[in-house]
């Protein structure tokens, strides 16, 4: 009998998401160690060893046993990683899951975070029972604003002091999906 899978690797047109594994460590250091990709990510300092990518990748290992998860974003023509996303704090309960995402800068604005955001929402609707998908986006961050407001999501206000990051808070704005609202 099979198991019920709540984090399947997905397929998009272009895209494949896969579990992050070992082999991704470079690619994990070099994501979270630029400053263009984590500009807006007020939860994390930057990555300054390949230990730390090494730490993120153990958090993400067996995603069905923990009940979180991160996709790496790979290229289908290629195999090459062009990002990353994926679900936590999942509230079982309530069936509401948070997701996070990050595009290595080279491929923004060709709509590839968009196709493996449609994967993984798709597959989070589906798969994990969701009813309301969250997500947090820092009040600058326009780019990732547009992509969720295209989505579908609404902007239901500010999350005041949302991350306490370099001795300051910062103001996210809190998005959400709801199955009934996802076509």
């Amino acid at each position: 009998m099979n198991k019920q899978r709540f984090f399947p690797e997905l397929d998009t047109s272009r895209l494949k998401l896969r579990y992050v594994n070992d082999a991704d460590a470079d690619f994990i250091f070099k994501l979270f160690s630029s400053e263009k990709i984590c500009e807006f990510l007020y939860d994390e300092e930057l990555f300054t060893s390949k230990e730390e990518a090494i730490e993120f990748i153990e958090s993400y290992k067996n995603p069905e046993e923990k009940g979180y998860n991160r996709w790496i974003i790979e290229k289908k023509d290629s195999n090459e990683k062009i990002g990353t996303c994926g679900f936590h704090l999942w509230d079982r309960t309530n069936n509401i899951a948070e997701i996070g995402y990050d595009l290595w800068n080279e491929f923004w604005g060709y709509g590839y975070m968009k196709e493996a955001l449609i994967a993984a929402i798709n597959s989070g609707f589906s798969n994990m029972k969701l009813n309301r998908i969250n997500a947090y986006v820092a009040l600058e961050n326009k780019k990732s604003s547009n992509t969720l407001e295209s989505l579908g999501f609404i902007n239901e206000g500010i999350y005041r002091d949302k991350h306490l990051f370099k001795g300051k808070y910062y103001d996210h704005f809190s998005y959400s999906l709801l199955k009934k609202d996802w076509n």
